[in-house]
Parts: C-alpha cells; sequence; structure tokens
C-alpha cells in the first residue's frame, strides 16, 4: 500500500481572514503590552519634605545611615542582626559601606503633598521655584540621585488647583536650564478614578506644547491609596484601565500603606505592608501591569530604627524582612523615610539578589549555551534569569566582572536575553 500524503486544509484564504479577525488583538498586544523598557529602575525612593532638600541632602543621608550603624557597632554587626548568612556578611557589609558613599538615594522625591502640608500659595510658590533651582544645580554638580522629582497635591477638589501650579512652576523651573533632566520623575497621589490620571495626561501634554517639549516627554507614576482605584462602584478594576488611558505616560504604580489601610478602616497598630489588604490590593496591582512595562513599587513601614538598642534592633529587622518579602514577591523598589533605614534596605537587597546569583548564574550559563542540566528552563525562565542578574548589577549587589565569569556570556548577551523584544527592535532599527 503507498504512502499516503497529507496536504494540509486551510487555504491562503483562511490564513487571512485569520490575520484580520486578530489585527486589533496584535495592534493591542504590541502598543498596551510592550513590556519592561529595560532601563534601570531604582530599589527605593525617599520622600522628604520639599523645602528640606538641599545639595548636600544625599550625601548628607549617607553619612547618617552609616553613623546610625556604627552606634550600633558597625554594618557587619547589623547584618548579623538582621539574620545575613556569615559567609555573606563580609562581602554584604562592604558593598552597603561602598554604596552608602557613593550612592545613598537611589530615588528622591521632593514632597508638596502629606510631608509638606498647607502652607499658603506664596510659600508654596517659593518653595517650588527655589526646588526647582536647587534640583537643576545639584544635578549639575553631580550630587543628586539618579532619579529626582516631586510629588505635588492630588487632583481632589480642594487641592487639585494648588497641585497643578506646583507642577507647573516646578517643571517651567527646571526648563529654565534649557532641558529636562534625563532622571526626573513626577508622582500624583491619591488618584481615585481613571478620569484623574487622564486630567494629568490633559496637562502633561499641555505644558509640553507650551515648553516646546517633544510628545510624551512628560511621564508621572500613580500612587494606589484608595480602594476605588481596586474596585470601582462598576464592579470594574479601574487601575487596569488608568494604565492604558494613560497614553504611555504612567511610568509606575506605587502601594500608599497608610493612606489605603486607613480608607479600610484597619487599625493604626494593624496596618502594615503585610497585611492580608494590602496584599491583595498589591496582587490586582501586579497582574493589571503585567505587560505594560508599568514599575512597581511597595510602600513603607513608619517603625524606625531609633530610641532603645532594643527598639533600633527591632526595626532594622521588620524592615529588612519587608524589604525581602517585597523583593520576593516580585517588587523590586519600596520607600525609605529615614536614613537609618538604608543600611537595612540595601543589606536585604543585596543579600537576595547575592543569595539567588549563584544558581541563576549556572542555569542561565546551562540555558545559553545549551548545556544538560537537571533543570530544563525555558525562554520565560531564561528571561526572568536574566532580570534577575541584571537588577542585581544596577544596583550594586553584583559586578559585572562576576556576572561574566559565572554566566559565561557577556553582558550585552545577558541583555539580549532579558529584554528580547527591546533588542530585536534596536536590531531591527540598526538595520
Amino acid at each position: 500500500m503507498a504512502d499516503s500524503i497529507a496536504h494540509p486544509g486551510l487555504s491562503a484564504e483562511n490564513y487571512a481572514a485569520i490575520d484580520t479577525a486578530l489585527r486589533d488583538t496584535d495592534r493591542l498586544l504590541l502598543q498596551n503590552y510592550p513590556g519592561d523598557d529595560g532601563t534601570r529602575q531604582p530599589v527605593h525612593t525617599v520622600y522628604i519634605p520639599a523645602d528640606k532638600f538641599t545639595r548636600a541632602l544625599t550625601a548628607d543621608w549617607g553619612r547618617q545611615a552609616l553613623a546610625a550603624t556604627d552606634r550600633q557597632g558597625g554594618l557587619e554587626a547589623l547584618c548579623t542582626t538582621i539574620g545575613t548568612p556569615a559567609d555573606l556578611v563580609e562581602g554584604i557589609s562592604a558593598r552597603v559601606a561602598a554604596k552608602l558613599v557613593t550612592e545613598p538615594i537611589e530615588d528622591l522625591r521632593l514632597d508638596f503633598e502629606d510631608g509638606y502640608g498647607d502652607r499658603g500659595d506664596a510659600e508654596e510658590d517659593r518653595h517650588a521655584r527655589s526646588a526647582a533651582e536647587l534640583v537643576r544645580r545639584s544635578i549639575r554638580e553631580g550630587n543628586a540621585p539618579p532619579f529626582i522629582g516631586i510629588r505635588f497635591k492630588s487632583f481632589e477638589e480642594p487641592t487639585r488647583a494648588r497641585g497643578l501650579r506646583t507642577l507647573d512652576l516646578f517643571v517651567a523651573g527646571l526648563l529654565e536650564a534649557g532641558s529636562l533632566p534625563e532622571g526626573l520623575v513626577l508622582t500624583l497621589p491619591k488618584v481615585s478614578t481613571v478620569a484623574q490620571v487622564e486630567a494629568m495626561v490633559y496637562a502633561c501634554e499641555a505644558l509640553e506644547r507650551f515648553h516646546g517639549l517633544e510628545p510624551g516627554r512628560l511621564r508621572f507614576e500613580v500612587q494606589m491609596e484608595t480602594p476605588q482605584l481596586i474596585l470601582a462602584a462598576d464592579g470594574s478594576v479601574p487601575v487596569a484601565t488608568l494604565l492604558h488611558r494613560g497614553r504611555g505616560r504612567v511610568s509606575a504604580l506605587h502601594y500608599g500603606t497608610y493612606d489605603y489601610s486607613a480608607s479600610l478602616e484597619i487599625a493604626a497598630a494593624y496596618q502594615a505592608m503585610d497585611h492580608p489588604a494590602a496584599d491583595y490590593a498589591k496582587q490586582v496591582m501586579q497582574v493589571a501591569a503585567a505587560g505594560t512595562g508599568v514599575r512597581l513599587s511597595d510602600g513603607s513601614t513608619n517603625i524606625l530604627p531609633l530610641g532603645t538598642d532594643e527598639n533600633i534592633a527591632a526595626a532594622w529587622q521588620l524592615h529588612a524582612s519587608l524589604v525581602r518579602r517585597s523583593l520576593e514577591r516580585g517588587f523590586y523598589q519600596g520607600w525609605d523615610l529615614h536614613p537609618a533605614q538604608l543600611p537595612s534596605r540595601f543589606i536585604a537587597t543585596y543579600r537576595f539578589y547575592l543569595e539567588g546569583f549563584s544558581q541563576a548564574a549556572s542555569r542561565l550559563r546551562n540555558y545559553a549555551l545549551g548545556l544538560e542540566s537537571t533543570v530544563l528552563d525555558e525562554p520565560a525562565t531564561a528571561r526572568a534569569l536574566a532580570r534577575f542578574i541584571q537588577r542585581g548589577l544596577s544596583c550594586g549587589a553584583l559586578d559585572e566582572e562576576e556576572v561574566e565569569r559565572r554566566s559565561g556570556i557577556s553582558i550585552a548577551h545577558l541583555t539580549s536575553l532579558a529584554h528580547p523584544k527591546r533588542t530585536s527592535t534596536a536590531k531591527d532599527d540598526d538595520d
């Protein structure tokens, strides 16, 4: 009996019909779910009242952070206090010491909202202008954090006009130097509706037209501080909608621990980043932001390492455990409120990446070089492994030499594995 030959049953017309039917889906995925852009994400954001900013603030916070640990026996003692494995203590303490000298703050927000209050229009106008001037000078002198900006007042009716004016004055003041800083970040707080995000988009467009800026130059973070963004009156999930109504301008979602908890009537003693209500809100944020390229940030703890030795140790232990908890759940950024929180932030962060580095490097090496392994990793897992290592590099937990040596691949290859879409697009542009 002769072998039969199987013939495909789908015609060219069938292929064309399916392409036509999925054209809108293709466009949606391309435009609304571009994935992470591969740029650096800071591990934390520091908030200070806007009028407290000085050009020496970043270095001052680093010195205060080191002094706080010195009073308790030094960084190695703190590593031990918060449970760092003995074999990592020396390496982590050395890297954190260097970090607190060279880059103690990665992202700084000059706060004109809760941390600033209502000072009257004349005073806030003056501080908005002086903040812009100080930021310009700090960047020019090289002592500004990589990311810096303001949090202005919310778009709720009582504070809307004041928030917009502060934003307007600050942007205008920055542009007196000729251009906006690369690491500029603007934060819109207490968002409760999609319409408020659309209003911010409108304000950004108007400012860009007035100042002759490139369309899309102004982007902003949304602070998740109200339950109305998690579940609306009509049963929808506004946080998912606002990301796509933001026209590509929403850069991040920041969880606000205390405003959100208070709005749910959670007693003050139980308001915390690890409360079940916080976990639910953050999981909704995480699902909504997946694939959009919008970054996520956890909130803060207001339990500060101050007072008695016992209180200081307990606060450091709590902060380090919360930082680690966030990292394990895919929230790679959080808020810090005091210089003494910086050591526990960086120790916990560096430990997270150093503990996971050996396995990640080995698995990535096996995947990239096609070596036989007991773990069969797929492309999606390889991306996660590469991005994990990239994040460790960005914050200073890892260095390029050890990454290339242990993974067996170059940093360029690592980047292509971490962000294949971006790398492919860049290559197409070059061609």
